[in-house]
């Protein structure tokens, strides 16, 4: 079994969940008492969103290919961006570890090519639906598959749920019935299905609150990450 490197902590709520996805499929798939071998470099997620909303990218990218790095010397034989939007500094990071990294947007796009989907709305903080970057372009480039995101009012208060709900454990049913209203706006505009595309998200919208599949890009990433592991 190889060793997974997770960058976690952006933010712990949702590392929390990557860590019991990985735990218990290994568990599934090998029996026993079997669990992952992992590392886990957690962050203070409140000095990551400091240097998002200030656009101190180089500044982020630093912090994660130092943590990388750590992870790689400490014996991670892969590695992992728990979070959708510090995919940014995805190629950053892989580079200077020196080992693989397990991209959020290729477990993701390989899940949406498998249901035969070419058009799917992406949900996530205002950082990954506004910078192609991060998830959208690779989506395009390595799946053809069409990204289509909210409107600019509905992109902000995805984020502001994000940031002032989701990862502070808050899971309001008001928050889930507007990403229900997001959700379906981009169906009316075509989308065969919706990413939820930030690693907290799924902790509040489920399959039952959309006619379309969702994809959920905590889960589809953990699940890779054991692919990779066991492989």
């Amino acid at each position: 079994m190889k060793t997974i490197g997770m960058l976690g902590g952006m933010s712990w709520e949702s590392s929390s969940v990557y860590y019991q996805l990985i735990n218990r499929e290994v568990q599934r798939r090998l029996g026993g008492i079997h669990s992952a071998k992992a590392l886990m470099y957690s962050f203070d997620f409140d000095e990551i969103e400091r240097l998002q909303n200030a656009g101190r990218w180089d500044e982020a990218t630093a912090r994660l290919v130092e943590a990388g790095m750590r992870l790689a010397r400490g014996g991670a034989d892969f590695l992992m961006i728990c979070c959708n939007t510090m995919h940014l500094m995805a190629g950053a990071v892989e580079r200077e570890a020196g080992v693989p990294l397990l991209h959020i947007a290729d477990a993701t796009g390989a899940a949406i090519a498998a249901r035969g989907l070419t058009r799917v709305g992406l949900l996530g903080s205002r950082f990954t639906v506004q910078n192609g970057g991060i998830v959208i372009d690779r989506l395009e480039e390595r799946f053809g598959v069409e990204v289509l995101v909210p409107e600019a009012d509905d992109r902000a208060e995805v984020h502001r749920i994000i940031v002032e709900e989701l990862v502070r454990g808050r899971f309001c049913e008001a928050s889930r019935a507007t990403h229900r209203r997001i959700i379906e706006g981009l169906v009316a505009a075509g989308a065969q299905g919706v990413i939820l595309g930030c690693t907290e998200i799924p902790l509040l919208v489920k399959a039952e609150d959309a006619e379309v599949p969702l994809f959920d890009t905590t889960a589809l990433h953990a699940l890779a990450a054991v692919d990779m592991a066991l492989a």
